[in-house]
């Protein structure tokens, strides 16, 4: 496979036909290029504002979403394309290069924070993070009206697999952001608060897109199950939206009707280390718990005499995340549990 070295402006995203890029966004600190991944395959049957994209490593230390796309550049056929389908499986290449969160060595930026007002047109927002979004405004959102966003806990906590979205207010469009989410086949569906600036989930939901992310493993591994879920929901995505021929059948836990629909939409769902230290978890991911169960111990080696502090539940659900490396930070939240809905 041959990748051509392109600028943003020189891409073709429209014509039939499959094209593999590598997208050349300026080096912030080098006479360079960063180079971004990017295939497009588009079909006979394409509609303006019509595609699927999906997006891997938004964050430079979650790999399952690269492991994902990479796999189906290879599986998928260009002939079996419909409509639209672009992979980027490393969407911020800065922070990927060096296995971090946010874009270490370049503008130090989360990615997932970065889609705010004047992203990568104003002086002060310039670095390589904003320019991405700015990139996926210009070039992206108006091709696609379906969005997946593949993220894992790197070193932030270890998750349930889930498939998540926030609520909107469209009757339709929620029912399709959740169906779509069902079709990844993980234990979990989860609803979250919508409050945080710049998430790029967010914005596509404002524009009206079928939106959704997904937290499929942990610790800057590669979870086998989490590789899985993330192939499902992408096939199935293109598949049922009109992108890609073909029919697929449901998995794991959207075949079994063991699914669970949670909620994690306000502050009694998580559980704030009130100190620096070390948390030891006692009920695992996906557990259920009651309000006033304790859910781990925060210990505090600098008095190593006391007692671990008790953390505990606030409210009857399911466990979704812990804290996975440590040490914890002080108000880190290190357990979230989310309210069972259906």
């Amino acid at each position: 496979m041959t990748r051509t070295i392109s600028l943003p402006k020189h891409l073709d995203l429209d014509s039939p036909g499959r094209r593999d890029y590598l997208v050349a966004l300026e080096h912030d600190s080098i006479w360079g290029d960063h180079l971004m991944p990017l295939t497009v395959m588009v079909g006979a049957q394409a509609k303006p504002g019509q595609g699927l994209v999906a997006f891997g490593s938004n964050h430079g230390n979650e790999y399952e979403g690269p492991v994902v796309l990479k796999h189906l550049l290879r599986e998928i056929r260009t002939e079996d394309v419909i409509g639209r389908i672009i992979l980027v499986p490393v969407l911020n290449v800065s922070a990927f290069r060096t296995g971090t969160r946010e874009s270490v060595g370049d503008d130090g930026v989360n990615m997932n924070r970065a889609f705010v007002e004047g992203a990568g047109t104003t002086p002060a927002l310039a670095g390589i993070t904003h320019r991405i979004a700015a990139f996926v405004r210009a070039w992206i959102w108006p091709r696609v009206h379906v969005v997946i966003d593949l993220h894992s806990g790197g070193d932030v906590a270890r998750f349930a697999p889930v498939a998540s979205f926030h609520p909107v207010d469209d009757p339709a469009q929620s029912r399709a952001i959740e169906d779509t989410a069902r079709w990844f086949g993980t234990p979990l569906v989860m609803t979250y608060q919508n409050s945080t600036p710049g998430l790029l989930p967010s914005e596509a939901e404002r524009l009206g897109k079928i939106t959704v992310g997904t937290e499929l493993g942990y610790g800057r591994s590669v979870l086998t199950e989490g590789v899985r879920y993330g192939r499902q929901g992408v096939l199935a995505a293109a598949i049922h939206h009109g992108q890609l021929r073909g029919t697929i059948e449901p998995i794991a836990h959207h075949r079994d009707g063991t699914q669970r629909k949670v909620a994690m939409v306000d502050r009694d769902c998580v559980t704030v280390a009130p100190f620096s230290g070390h948390f030891e978890p006692l009920i695992g991911c996906g557990e259920p718990v009651k309000p006033g169960d304790v859910v781990g111990w925060p210990h505090d080696f600098d008095r190593i005499d006391d007692a671990p502090w008790p953390a505990t539940a606030a409210i009857a659900g399911i466990v979704i995340a812990q804290a996975w490396t440590n040490p914890v930070a002080s108000g880190q939240h290190i357990v979230v549990v989310g309210r069972v809905e259906g």
